[in-house]
Order: C-alpha cells, then sequence, then structure tokens
C-alpha cells in the first residue's frame, strides 16, 4: 500500500489537539510547536514514524514536509528514509504568505533551498526516494510562487503536492480573494495536470470533479483525518465514477493519531456508504485498488508498482489471515479491508529486500526510535512552551 499524505514531523504530536477545527488546530497546536522542530527531532519524529507506516502496511510513503526552521531537516528525514529501506517522496512543502511566519518561504528561497536536495536525493537509492514540490495550500501560497515552483518540480520530473478544498471554509477564502475554487485556480495557472496530487479534495463541486478527470490529475483520500476535522465526506464515489484517479492516506498522526492504512481503508468504505446513505457506495475491491494502484499511479509508477506482477518491483506485505480477528475467511478483499490490522502483519519488503521479517524490523532499533521520539516530543513541547503530562 502507498500512504499518499503525511506529516511525519506530526508524529511528536498525537492527541494534543483532539476535538478541534482546522483552523484552530494550526493555531493552537501545529504552528507553535512546528517552529521548533529542528534536525535531530525530525529525525526522531520521521523514524517512529516509518516504522509505524511499515508495520501498518505501507510500503511507500509520501511526506508533506513543510518544517524548516532547520535548514538540514529534509536531508535529514530523507536519510532516515534510505537507512529504513522504505520507498518514500518528500513533497518539500512551502508556504509565501499568510502563514505563520516561521514557516513561511519566498519561492526565491524555497527554489535555492530544493536544489541540493533535489541533485543528492532525487532518484536515488535506485529509484527509492524522489522529490517533490508541495504548495502548502491555497490561501498560503501567491500565484506567482505557485507557478514558479510547478515548473521547477516538472523540470525534474517531480511531483506537485498540496492540499485542495480540504474545508468550506478554504474554498470561500479562495472565492473571496481569487473569484475562483480551489481546483479553477491551479487550472487558470496551468498548474492542474497529470503530476499533480492533491490531497483531501473534500468540497468538490461537479465542475471541478470533471476538471480533475480531464487533468488527469489524482486526489488523495484521507477519510480519518477528515472525520477527525470534521472537514467532511470527500465525493470519493464520484470522483471513481468521473475516473479520477483516487489514493489513500493517512494524512499526519497531528490530525488522526495514528499511521494505519489498514483503518483508513476499512474508513474510506464505511464513510461513503454512511455519507450516500448506501451500504453499496464502495466496495472493498475498490478501496484495495486506491490503496494500492492508486498510489503507484499517483507517483506514476503505474507500470512497476501498486500490483503482485513479474518484473515489478517486489514492494510487498504479508499479512496473516489465520488470526482471531480475520479467520474465518471468506472473502479475501473483505477480510483485507474490514478485518486486517497493523498486528497481522507478517513481512514487508520494499525492492525485494525483507524490512520486517516475522514481525520484527531489520533495519533498526526499534525500541531505541520509541525512546529518541519520545524525548524529541518533549523538548520541541518544552521550547514551545506546551508541557504535557
Amino acid at each position: 500500500m502507498v500512504n499518499g499524505h503525511t506529516h511525519l514531523f506530526q508524529t511528536l504530536f498525537r492527541g494534543l489537539a483532539d476535538d478541534k477545527s482546522l483552523l484552530d488546530w494550526l493555531r493552537d497546536c501545529i504552528w507553535p510547536a512546528a517552529g521548533e522542530i529542528d534536525a535531530e527531532t525530525a529525525r526522531a519524529a520521521a523514524t517512529l514514524g516509518l516504522i509505524e507506516n511499515l508495520r501498518s502496511g505501507a510500503s511507500t510513503v509520501i511526506d508533506h514536509q513543510y518544517v524548516h526552521a532547520d535548514p538540514d531537516i529534509d536531508d535529514a528525514i530523507c536519510q532516515v528514509a534510505a537507512d529504513l529501506g522504505i520507498r518514500f517522496e518528500l513533497a518539500r512543502g512551502w508556504a509565501d504568505r499568510n502563514y505563520h511566519p516561521p514557516l513561511t518561504e519566498s519561492a526565491d528561497t524555497v527554489l535555492e533551498r530544493v536544489e541540493p536536495l533535489r541533485q543528492t536525493w532525487h532518484g536515488s537509492c535506485d529509484g527509492r526516494i524522489t522529490i517533490g514540490l508541495a504548495p502548502l495550500i491555497p490561501w498560503g501560497c501567491s500565484d506567482e510562487a505557485m507557478v514558479a515552483t510547478a515548473a521547477a518540480a516538472r523540470s525534474w520530473g517531480g511531483h506537485i503536492h498540496t492540499h485542495c478544498a480540504e474545508t468550506e471554509i478554504e474554498v470561500e477564502m479562495n472565492l473571496k480573494e481569487r473569484g475562483l475554487r480551489h481546483v479553477p485556480w491551479l487550472d487558470s495557472l496551468g498548474v492542474l495536470g497529470p503530476d499533480v496530487q492533491l490531497a483531501h479534495s473534500v468540497w468538490l463541486d461537479e465542475t471541478e470533479i470533471q476538471l480533475i478527470a480531464e487533468r488527469g490529475a489524482s486526489v488523495v483520500h484521507c477519510p480519518v483525518s477528515n472525520m477527525y476535522l470534521a472537514s467532511g465526506i470527500a465525493p470519493i464515489r464520484a470522483l471513481l465514477d468521473h475516473g479520477v484517479n483516487v489514493a489513500l492516506a493517512t494524512d499526519g498522526s497531528g490530525s488522526n493519531n495514528r499511521q494505519d492504512m489498514f483503518e483508513t481503508c476499512k474508513t474510506t468504505a464505511l464513510l461513503q456508504k454512511v455519507g450516500r446513505h448506501d451500504a453499496m457506495a464502495l466496495q472493498p475491491e475498490e478501496v484495495l485498488a486506491m490503496a494500492c494502484r492508486g498510489g503507484a499511479k499517483l507517483l506514476t509508477r503505474a507500470d512497476d508498482l501498486g500490483a503482485v506482477q513479474p518484473s515489478w518491483k517486489a514492494d510487498l506485505v504479508v499479512v496473516d489471515l489465520a488470526s482471531p480477528f480475520v479467520a474465518p475467511v471468506h472473502r479475501l478483499p473483505s477480510a483485507l479491508v474490514y478485518c486486517a490490522t497493523p498486528r497481522d502483519v507478517v513481512h514487508v519488503l520494499v525492492d525485494g529486500r525483507f524490512i520486517i521479517r516475522d514481525r520484527k524490523l531489520t533495519t533498526a532499533n526499534e525500541k531505541a526510535a520509541l525512546a529518541d521520539a519520545t524525548a524529541a516530543a518533549k523538548k520541541v513541547l518544552g521550547r514551545a512552551g506546551m508541557p504535557t503530562r
């Protein structure tokens, strides 16, 4: 499975901002603490977060990484991914206006800082690690910076990853300022295309769904986060019916508390059913396709990832179905989507290499990672004046 959208630094922030809407969640928790993260604490967060992803059945992770108080953070996170052996895309995030000042950068600064990162990591580790650019949110990005960074990403074959139509109020903000909803705005700038990854896409109208389909962009569905923040229910059934590629994701631990793709799969199916008052709205086979093939297409790797095929990359998750939580198995897709959990993951291979074997992590010391992340969280929250019990 591919976890198509997360924020690994938020591994340190689990449970700190429960029961808040998106903008309050940003103001009260994410902004104060994120500015205090340095390369050392980011490394600890990424290590534990990627271990959790591997144990939860994700062989590939896309990290929307927008915290740059320390310029060495991006390099540190990529090194963690390289050492663990996971397939990884760092979507180098940015905002150039209207955002928390310590997390704001000009387009020139973004392009200057991403160049050595791209040269070092894009296509490294036999292609396991890639670099894209990630405009954070429409209200945090100027038109000029959006165009410049999209062109830069395309110059090296990188993806463009952005939050899109996550909440109703954000769409209203764009309408008030620019007279356009999020998707038409991206299209008016020449940004919308097959290399664009639209995270959330909850508040889309029919015209936007058609436009996404016509331009070949992908949507990344984060159902648990959308429920957690009360953002709404994304129109996944409608997107699929229009031929849009949909991938699945957990979002960051700050707005989910877990990096669990099995939970994401089950929630994806159930949320569409209840949202449409239709028990047949989404089938488990479709959910698995989004989690695997949809994620591969998100990365424009539909020809060698996301399925078990001869000569394709051996990114495999082996799940024990002889489990009290799963058995008896009458239909395999149903068992995987509705019953299986991370505790049932036995092996994880990435590019043919065992990263988890017989439920044991082979590429890192898990106990040390837990201790390091706990210490890092205390350090960051202490600096931010946000002590916890």
